[in-house]
């Protein structure tokens, strides 16, 4: 993930979505450490295979390499998202916070707790680091490094959730990165025919082996996840373009219109030719 300041690599984002329903960020994944911090709104956020609803004054924790997703569950979805690398913590000479915190998180080996409730100590150290970022004052990357420092013990001392060995480790980075391809090519090919076999096949695994692997680390089937992201393109399409629900349709995948509408209802609870209509009349 690119940094504005590769020597000095953290940023934050300040992200607003109006509309129930639309997709704050894909499937995806990276190996920096994420804070998702929700100022107003309501949210589905998916970490792996863990899905998350989280509200106006709560904390999402990304852990390194771990998949994530989010859609809006509420109008005026409002959140700050602050990405760092955890390498900024490092120091010429390694001493005993590195090597049992530092590393660790860094290698994934130390996995956080993805939804954090009612610590107002960690929400303060978050907006805290937002405006340093924000205002950029003489000095602010000492702020910063020091308010990582808080944030992290913050959340190992309160919200450690487990410690991976490295056989663990291992294995878990051996399967984002055999799948990394595999997620790509759904997302450039979301429009035409893809079979379970040709997918299990990119990723070097039988079909039985890949279809597990596949829901450990999403959370869906192969075919619910080909549905939504679809649907998350379709979502888009139907938003910001002046293709007609037939179009959209087809160019998402959908062959039948009829399925289609069912099944973008079923998923959004508003039928495509209505929020077509809404977003028609917010456009004029």
């Amino acid at each position: 993930m690119d940094m504005p300041d590769p020597h000095f690599p953290v940023k934050v984002h300040h992200n607003h979505f109006e509309h129930q329903g639309e997709v704050l960020f894909r499937h995806h994944w990276h190996e920096h450490l994420e804070f998702l911090y929700f100022v107003s709104g309501e949210a589905l956020i998916e970490c792996g295979s863990k899905p998350i609803a989280a509200k106006a004054g709560e904390l999402i924790v990304v852990n390194s390499n771990e998949l994530h997703y989010g859609v809006s569950l509420s109008t005026d979805v409002n959140y700050y998202a602050l990405i760092v690398d955890i390498s900024l913590l490092y120091s010429h000479f390694a001493g005993a916070a590195e090597t049992k915190f530092i590393t660790p998180i860094t290698q994934n080996r130390l996995l956080l707790h993805n939804h954090v409730k009612n610590d107002p100590l960690a929400f303060s150290s978050v907006l805290a680091i937002v405006d340093e970022l924000n205002h950029r004052e003489f000095g602010y990357e000492l702020a910063i490094k020091s308010g990582l420092y808080q944030l992290l013990t913050l959340l190992v001392r309160n919200h450690l959730n487990s410690v991976l060995s490295r056989n663990e480790y291992a294995e878990r980075i051996k399967n984002v990165e055999r799948f990394a391809p595999v997620f790509q090519y759904i997302e450039d090919n979301y429009q035409s025919e893809l079979s379970v076999e040709l997918l299990a096949e990119i990723a070097g695994l039988s079909r039985f082996h890949f279809s597990r692997l596949f829901k450990e680390l999403s959370g869906r089937t192969i075919t619910e996840y080909i549905t939504a992201a679809r649907l998350d393109k379709a979502d888009d399409l139907l938003r910001n373009s002046k293709l007609t629900v037939s179009e959209v349709a087809a160019a998402t995948g959908f062959n039948d219109i009829y399925y289609f509408s069912r099944t973008y209802k079923k998923h959004r609870h508003i039928a495509p030719s209505v929020l077509r209509g809404e977003t028609a009349t917010i456009q004029k």
